[in-house]
């Protein structure tokens, strides 16, 4: 019996199905190992934002990670009681907060991020390696392409 046999087709011809469906399982690994920490998915993508940007204003950090600016606040709020990130005045501008990693946040990133990857290879693993970077690719310009409306839309 192939999928298509137990999933309905309908379904299976809707591109945000299958994408959703593909997120679940490569985050499911990654999921695991939040779970260690008592973290889920946006605690994971504040910290990888933080690893990727270095120390950014809380504000810049929730837009470049398309999350509500007060949901960013109740993330920083459990990353800094957990010791992972510290929250400082912007030498820039003292009104304005800005958040860090910590020593011990740069260590949680580098093992959840070795987990994500692993993570990965195993949900992709029925593709191949350029099979696998058309897939990459052709999400990454659905999402740029969506980050261009919303930015458009909000001028």
């Amino acid at each position: 019996m192939d999928d298509r046999e137990t999933r309905p087709p309908t379904l299976l011809a809707l591109p945000s199905y299958l994408a959703g469906h593909v997120a679940r399982i490569g985050h499911r690994g990654l999921v695991a190992a939040l779970a260690e920490h008592d973290l889920r998915l946006p605690h994971f993508a504040v910290l990888t934002g933080l690893s990727d940007f270095g120390p950014l204003a809380q504000h810049a950090l929730a837009d470049r990670l398309g999350l509500n600016r007060s949901h960013l606040v109740g993330y920083l709020d459990v990353l800094e009681r957990r010791g992972f990130v510290r929250r400082e005045r912007d030498p820039e501008d003292r009104r304005r907060q800005r958040a860090a990693l910590t020593d011990s946040g740069r260590r949680l990133v580098r093992r959840l991020q070795e987990v994500a990857h692993a993570s990965q290879e195993e949900s992709l693993g029925v593709l191949s390696t350029a099979e696998r970077r058309t897939l990459v690719d052709l999400m990454r310009r659905v999402v740029v392409a969506d980050d261009a409306a919303a930015r458009k839309a909000g001028d």
